[in-house]
């Protein structure tokens, strides 16, 4: 079974940035949707960024509050996934998440559907 490794999180000053990573061990660029999610104290996880096969942001659904300043991208060749966080705020400040699912390389899936999980990075904004 592949797993997934984040790394990447951290403590960073509000307005910065920081970019998050995962590793898989295994091949997900072909027939997977992965993305990003994130929990924060007391509250339910939410998605953040998802991304098809094809590298199409799917997150049209998803945390409206991060549009413009958040990017989901894939590195297929190393099967790693990224998230580039930009003008971060205290809000954002969570355990951050990858995850993925076998789908044929399509996202029309919930967020229950996805099967793989990663053990998570905290990021913290101050």
């Amino acid at each position: 079974q592949v797993q997934l490794v984040e790394s990447g999180g951290g403590l960073v000053q509000s307005g910065g940035s920081l970019r998050l990573s995962c590793e898989a061990s295994g091949e997900i660029s072909r027939d997977y949707c992965v993305g990003w999610f994130r929990q924060a104290p007391g509250k339910a996880r939410e998605g953040v960024e998802i991304i098809d096969s094809d590298g199409r942001d799917s997150s049209a659904s998803y945390a409206d509050e991060v549009k413009g300043r958040f990017t989901i991208s894939k590195d297929n060749d190393k099967d790693t996934l990224h998230l580039q966080m930009n003008s971060l705020k205290p809000e954002d400040a969570a355990v951050y998440y990858c995850a993925a699912v076998l789908s044929g390389g399509y996202c029309y899936v919930k967020e229950a559907d996805f099967a793989l999980w990663g053990q998570g990075t905290q990021v913290t904004v101050s």
